[in-house]
């Protein structure tokens, strides 16, 4: 099977949620077989910021979806979309 290449934007709930720490949750939710490749902080408005991840998981039906509900169970998260998918 292949694998793909998921970019991911997590909300937090609050301006004032830390997005440093936020962020390390979400690399400890990651659930196996699923590989972070990297993590960006991009501002949206009135100082919320939005932290974009992208992550490799296997070609199946469903693939991302172990990783959104792993997000969406971290402490601060707002809300999980999927922005892009793409085979790698």
């Amino acid at each position: 099977m292949g694998k793909v290449m998921a970019v991911i934007k997590v909300m937090p709930d609050s301006v004032e949620r830390d997005v440093n720490k936020l962020m390390d949750g979400l690399k400890d939710a990651l659930p196996r077989g699923a590989e972070l490749k990297g993590m960006q902080v991009k501002p949206i408005a009135f100082g919320l910021k939005a932290i974009i991840c992208a992550v490799v998981v296997s070609d199946t039906e469903g693939g991302t979806e172990p990783v959104e509900d792993a997000f969406r169970k971290v402490p601060g998260v707002e809300s999980v979309t999927v922005e892009s998918v793409d085979l790698v």
